[in-house]
């Protein structure tokens, strides 16, 4: 019979053989992910160049940053950068953990720098992140100071790496989505497989058929759609909602699925975060959860300015406020800054007046097509030039390659006065994303879709409800 003493000497030394396996693996693991992180491109920022409102507040308690998704096509020899195509704030609560996303519009009238008014995805272009934050800095009242930069292909690469998605699809979104797999498939070098579309055609194109097990180009081309009902607010609430998911998937994927998105991933991603930053991050990370997404602004109407649809804020003070008490749980005493009120005066000025705004884009048919972007360039005196981008080189609504084609492959549901025009209350209005769905919950049961939301208005926020399910 084993003595007392030997059995308890015997369990210290098993003890200290996991603790030592762990330490190992641990080491083994960080070298991994210190190795991978040398592929991460990270320029030094100009921070000269980074304006901030030096009027906004201070929000304690919360980390900010900008990520962009650049669109590679859009590559412009007269400029230095991408147009952003995606811009997402990103605020983290450092004490609970809590994730919240916000979307700006791409067509969002806003001073882009310079007192230069256009559309926001415009100011990466201009002047890259430092141009790009400091937009958001001055217009919307933040004092951001680092970025995260991806295009198509670490998007496809991540998801492919995770297996696919399972995303619930209407008719309208498959028939986008396949026109855009073709371009996608083509920039990215992946295949795919088009989804097939059911026959006959359902009478209500917009509901919800079912979900659908998508690859990474597929899953891309679903976060590129902007031509059904929902315009680019939809499109901006799939991209979030495709992000939720994979931040979901990645926290249950093993450590090899892991290694496999940084080796795949890294190398595509460029960022102002060191890798200090990053490795100091990785602890918590498992911790870390999206609570909530939106989309600014909330409350909007539409501007028609020589044949390019403007979406501008209705009006910019209220947003930025509700955007605050959005990102960090502003009381009613934070106002926003002067610069957001004199910013605001001067996007109502240019489009000649708050009368000439309505609530649906007049022109959303255009936008497929050769519409060209306008920019408002002041000179300090009040008075503004009109300056063209060149037709449709800058503004990649949907490429020249894409000119007029989904007229044909949609059976001309959407041409002429049936785009975006008329009566939106059946828009989405089934109200939810539950329907053959396993990605979680509803969209509060017609909150989200139904009704006015975008029918400029906007008086729900655009984005998950309750903020639990993607």
């Amino acid at each position: 019979m084993a003595r007392p003493g030997r059995k308890k000497r015997t369990a210290l030394f098993i003890v200290e053989i996991i603790c030592l396996l762990l330490f190992i693996g641990g080491l083994y693991v960080y070298g991994q992910i210190d190795s991978r992180l040398n592929k991460i491109e990270t320029p030094q920022l100009d921070e000269s160049k980074i304006v901030t409102n030096v009027t906004a507040p201070q929000m304690s308690g919360y980390t900010t940053y900008a990520l962009f998704g650049i669109d590679q096509r859009s590559k412009n020899a007269a400029l230095d950068a991408q147009n952003s195509d995606t811009i997402i704030i990103a605020s983290i609560n450092n004490d609970t953990k809590e994730v919240k996303l916000a979307s700006v519009y791409r067509d969002t009238l806003l001073d882009i720098g310079n007192d230069t008014y256009t559309k926001a995805n415009a100011a990466y272009a201009y002047g890259g992140p430092e141009q790009a934050i400091s937009m958001l800095n001055t217009m919307l009242d933040l004092k951001i100071t680092d970025y995260v930069t991806v295009n198509f292909n670490a998007m496809v690469a991540a998801i492919d790496a995770l297996g696919g998605l399972d995303i619930p699809l209407s008719y309208a979104e498959m028939v986008f989505m396949n026109d855009y797999c073709i371009e996608t498939s083509q920039e990215t070098g992946k295949s795919y497989t088009p989804v097939e579309l059911p026959d006959p055609k359902p009478e209500n194109e917009e509901e919800i058929l079912g979900t659908y097990h998508l690859n990474g180009v597929q899953s891309v081309s679903y976060c590129r759609i902007r031509y059904t009902a929902s315009m680019d607010m939809g499109r901006t609430e799939r991209q979030r909602r495709v992000i939720g998911m994979m931040v979901d998937k990645a926290k249950a994927a093993g450590i090899t699925t892991i290694f496999n998105i940084m080796d795949e991933v890294f190398p595509m991603i460029s960022t102002s975060i060191t890798k200090t930053e990053i490795l100091n991050l990785i602890p918590t990370l498992m911790g870390y959860n999206i609570a909530d997404t939106t989309g600014f602004p909330a409350k909007y109407k539409f501007a028609d300015v020589k044949k390019a649809s403007m979406v501008v804020a209705d009006t910019l003070e209220a947003n930025v406020k509700e955007l605050h008490k959005f990102l960090y749980g502003a009381d009613e005493n934070y106002q926003p800054s002067q610069n957001i009120v004199e910013a605001n005066a001067r996007i109502i000025e240019l489009v000649g007046g708050a009368d000439t705004l309505v609530d649906q884009s007049p022109i959303a048919s255009n936008e497929a097509g050769n519409s060209s972007d306008i920019v408002w360039q002041g000179d300090g005196s009040g008075n503004y030039d009109y300056n063209d981008y060149g037709g449709s080189d800058y503004d990649n609504s949907y490429d020249n390659s894409y000119d007029n084609s989904y007229d044909n492959s949609y059976d001309n549901s959407y041409d002429s006065g049936n785009d975006y025009s008329g009566d939106d209350s059946g828009d989405y209005s089934d109200g939810s994303y539950d329907s053959g769905s396993d990605s979680g919950s509803s969209y509060d049961n017609g909150g989200d879709y139904s009704g006015g939301d975008y029918s400029g208005d906007s008086s729900g926020d655009g984005g998950f409800e309750d903020g639990s399910g993607y």
